[in-house]
């Protein structure tokens, strides 16, 4: 199960659920069919019908059966094993196979103490229920196979496609490079490449199911990234404001912000002191030419007060302003807002990373550039999908 939650982790692109296209009326000729790769199990002639052709690449049943196959090794099935293992445990017919296991080890250890013998029992009944417990995992899994084959037609034939753009375009994964993945994978989950395959032939599942899936999750990968990556735009503040968000929930700061203030006081609320007080506010917005000229612009306005620049941590000022703070650019002057104390005016000067969270900060660029790219991967595969010929038989 470690490997196959692996493989999950490692795909670069969410799968989209484009609307499938109509069944053609027309027939097509299939193609001939392709030698078995390595590690493929024989496949019955019922299995090897074509169900689907992907501008004229086939996909067949026996395929739609082991992708479904694998989606079942990572669907929620928990609850519903849980259910299947109580009942089996409750069974009359597993009572009886309690009972002539007893009496079989009794019989077949005669002279051993009772300790012994009942050592021999313990290890036998733990086999048993393994055994049982096996029965359920599989029981729910095939329960959930009808409702996957969709999944998996769906996962197959946006894979086809993947795989022919990306020869369009000069990329190709030969299977000397599937082989590394799958080493790789192999080792992440401290097997060899060999105990790698006998692990997913023990669940039924082919070695050539997995290898077409990671063909295609490269090919995928380098085409997107051939395509869009110049595309990709996160900037130091993207990256200030998640890393702001997620830190004030956790009450920690991952970055702190060098900022100036100029506070316009009220002496007296009313609606023509607010109106003078934001007129003033203004003004010095359009004299702002700097941090530096904060002085100066401050000097402008009777009765301005300069707060001298200094770094705060963004979770000690209260939203909006935190947000527009972060989002600001290194020389903004915000626009001002009203508190008790007045009229208020930010201006950012700089910032700088509290210590110890560079390598925070790679991971959330990383994370962010992958979702821009994954909103251009969907919509490439989208157009595709609308310009490819796909035939249910």
């Amino acid at each position: 199960m470690l490997a196959i939650a692996a493989v999950m982790l490692c795909q670069p692109f969410p799968q989209s659920a484009s609307a499938q296209t109509p069944p053609s009326q027309k027939s097509a000729k299939a193609p001939p069919a392709k030698p078995e790769r390595e590690g493929a199990i024989p496949a019955s002639k019922g299995e090897q019908v074509i169900a689907i052709l992907v501008n004229d690449e086939p996909i067949t049943a026996y395929q739609i059966e082991q992708r479904a196959r694998f989606l079942a090794l990572s669907a929620n099935i928990s609850e519903q094993a849980k259910a299947n293992f109580q009942r089996l445990v409750k069974a009359d017919s597993t009572n009886a196979q309690f009972r002539a296991l007893q009496e079989e080890v009794i019989r077949s250890n005669q002279g051993k103490s009772r300790e012994q013998i009942i050592a021999i029992f313990q290890e036998r009944q733990k086999q048993l229920a393994m055994t049982l417990q096996k029965q359920a995992i599989d029981s729910a899994r095939a329960s959930v196979l009808p409702r996957l084959k969709k999944d998996a037609k769906e996962e197959l034939i946006e894979e086809r496609l993947k795989v022919q753009e990306a020869k369009r375009l000069g990329i190709e994964i030969t299977d000397d490079d599937v082989k590394s993945m799958m080493r790789a994978l192999a080792e992440r989950n401290k097997m060899t490449y060999d105990q790698f395959v006998q692990h997913l032939k023990g669940m039924a599942i082919e070695v050539s199911t997995m290898n077409e899936r990671l063909r295609a999750q490269r090919a995928w990968r380098d085409l997107i990234g051939r395509r869009y990556g110049g595309q990709i735009s996160v900037t130091q503040r993207d990256i200030d404001r998640v890393l702001s968000t997620a830190a004030t929930e956790s009450g920690d700061d991952t970055i702190e912000l060098q900022v100036g203030k100029i506070t316009l006081g009220l002496p007296k609320i009313d609606q023509a002191s607010l109106a003078k007080r934001l007129a003033e506010a203004e003004l010095m917005r359009r004299k702002f030419v700097g941090c530096r000229s904060l002085g100066d612009v401050a000097k402008s306005v009777p009765g301005a007060k300069l707060e001298e620049m200094r770094f705060i941590k963004p979770s000690t000022i209260s939203e909006p302003m935190r947000s527009m703070l972060l989002s600001a650019q290194d020389g903004d002057m915000l626009p001002p807002s009203t508190t008790a104390g007045g009229v208020e005016v930010y201006a950012v000067c700089g910032r700088r990373t509290v210590s110890g969270n560079e390598a925070q900060r790679t991971k959330t660029q990383e994370d962010l550039q992958y979702k821009q790219l994954d909103i251009l991967a969907q919509r490439h595969m989208r157009n595709l999908r609308q310009d490819a010929h796909i035939e249910y038989r």
